[in-house]
């Protein structure tokens, strides 16, 4: 079910404000967005967007986790992304979603209808600044994602997206120790590649090895995170690895 709120949060108290597409923006310009927005909710599992659906609206995730998957012609489905708070959905300019975005956890977005909002991007510096380095940012863990599906193995993968999850959660600057898997083992198999056991086996492992710990199935705490780093396989300074 999707719910529009009637009392968005202002955006001065925004949990994503410094994150965001309104980043850069000033006062001024956060007073223009304050009477463009609108708050909607789904439920995890929930289909936000339909890949080739008009795109009324674009958004930034506010709370919650979205996945971006594709389905071919024989029905195989393959997700491809996932969003994350701060992350934006949709693309000025383009009349279409490219992708099937659902809600994997219960997900709040905060929605401006695509016209203005391009309007907006067109008088706005701050705002199409910001875009842009969104869109940079997208296409840089776009590389990373060909490394990991390409090169990495079964433990590097798992150890990868446990990073990336504790490096999206932190705050000022901190990395938590505490990490919310927002999807299924099932699911986690999809996104990396990998079976469901080969998933089990390698949280399993890291485990073992005293780099996590495990509550439960959803929550993971990280007890050494320059040993999870090393797991990673990446190379830390850009040096030749020896």
């Amino acid at each position: 079910m999707t719910v529009l709120l009637d009392s968005p949060v202002k955006c001065s108290s925004c949990p994503i404000r410094h994150r965001a597409v309104c980043a850069r923006c000033d006062e001024d310009e956060l007073s223009i967005l304050e009477g463009m927005k609108s708050y909607r909710t789904f439920e995890a599992g929930q289909l936000i967007l339909w890949r080739g659906e008009p795109l009324t609206y674009v958004a930034s995730v506010v709370h919650g986790v979205a996945s971006l998957s594709k389905t071919l012609e024989d029905g195989r489905t393959q997700m491809v992304g996932l969003l994350l708070p701060s992350d934006f959905i949709g693309r000025p300019g383009r009349d279409e979603i490219e992708f099937d975005v659902t809600a994997t956890t219960d997900v709040t977005l905060c929605c401006f209808d695509r016209a203005p909002f391009e309007r907006l991007v067109d008088e706005t510096p701050h705002v199409a600044q910001r875009l842009m380095e969104l869109a940079l940012d997208e296409l840089d863990a776009a590389r990373d994602w060909m490394l990991l599906l390409g090169r990495k193995t079964a433990r590097e993968k798992i150890a990868t997206f446990i990073e990336m999850l504790a490096r999206r959660s932190h705050s000022e600057n901190v990395l938590t120790t505490k990490v919310v898997l927002p999807m299924t083992r099932d699911q986690i198999a999809n996104y990396l590649g990998l079976t469901l056991e080969t998933v089990s086996r390698q949280f399993n492992a890291l485990k073992k090895d005293g780099i996590i710990s495990l509550t439960d199935r959803r929550h993971v705490d990280v007890l050494d995170y320059a040993a999870l780093h090393e797991a990673t396989g990446d190379d830390a300074d850009g040096g030749v690895l020896s």
